[in-house]
């Protein structure tokens, strides 16, 4: 090959970049290659500070000479995950889909405030509201847990789709509210608003790329909290990982921004 892009940082990625026959392989520049990618690459894209990942991305291409810059994600979905979006959001009235869980625990928000967020969805703004999450024994709990505090009417589908068709129902719904997980970026490929909840980690950095204007942002508040400083002063890929830090997002923060999305504010 010409060249190698090393997007990951992740040791594990930098042995198979190793076995790769490239002429260049490009990496990024010392102070954002962590677990020694450094050592794995020739050449490297230009030092930047607190940039988002995707456009850490696109520095990888500017450093090919390619300025442009093309928002396209061109996933192909296929029927059975169209019809199943289709079955469960049969028509034109808006769906909140609710993502509770992040692989990590301590970026989750309590199950109680999920509930509180969907009764004040279906209620006041009329929305159908679906449950979506992997089959791990955490999600599953959580889902339990919602449907317990909300009362019927709430249709949760958590472990029971693949990811074709959760991108699918994600494309046919209004709005994704989630933590700092894989779906919020899945929404955003799709076109899809995200109101992000946001205190362990940084949505300027890792959030939902075209939503940041929804995102719940407790993180400033979390590190004056929980490390005694301001954000600006902690490293950009800092996280605030301690139990309780999602406390800090209210669910009449989270209403709001739904409101707002919805034209009700």
């Amino acid at each position: 090959f010409d060249a190698l892009l090393h997007m990951q940082l992740a040791l594990r990625s930098s042995l198979v970049a190793h076995c790769v026959p490239a002429a260049v392989k490009l990496g990024f520049d010392r102070a954002r290659a962590r677990e020694l990618q450094w050592l794995f690459t020739n050449a490297r894209i230009p030092a930047q500070r607190r940039e988002h990942v995707l456009d850490s991305f696109f520095g990888f291409l500017a450093a090919l000479g390619i300025r442009e810059r093309l928002l396209r994600w061109d996933l192909p979905l296929p029927a059975a995950a169209r019809a199943y979006a289709e079955r469960l959001i049969p028509d034109a009235r808006p769906t909140l889909i609710i993502n509770p869980c992040s692989r990590h625990a301590l970026r989750n928000w309590r199950a109680a405030r999920y509930a509180a967020l969907a009764q004040h969805a279906a209620r006041r703004l009329r929305m159908r509201v679906i449950l979506a999450g992997g089959p791990s024994e955490l999600e599953r709990r959580t889902g339990a847990e919602i449907e317990q505090a909300y009362g019927s009417g709430l249709v949760n589908q958590i472990g029971k789709d693949t990811l074709p068709e959760l991108l699918a129902l994600l494309a046919r719904a209004r709005v994704l509210v989630s933590p700092d997980s894989g779906p919020v970026h899945m929404a955003t490929m799709v076109g899809t608003p995200v109101v992000g909840l946001y205190a362990a980690t940084n949505p300027a950095r890792s959030g939902p790329y075209l939503s940041g204007r929804w995102c719940v942002d407790a993180y400033p508040e979390a590190a004056r909290a929980f490390r005694g400083c301001e954000a600006g002063e902690l490293p950009w890929n800092h996280k605030i990982e301690e139990p309780g830090v999602m406390d800090l997002i209210s669910v009449e923060q989270v209403t709001a921004r739904l409101d707002e999305l919805q034209g009700q504010s």
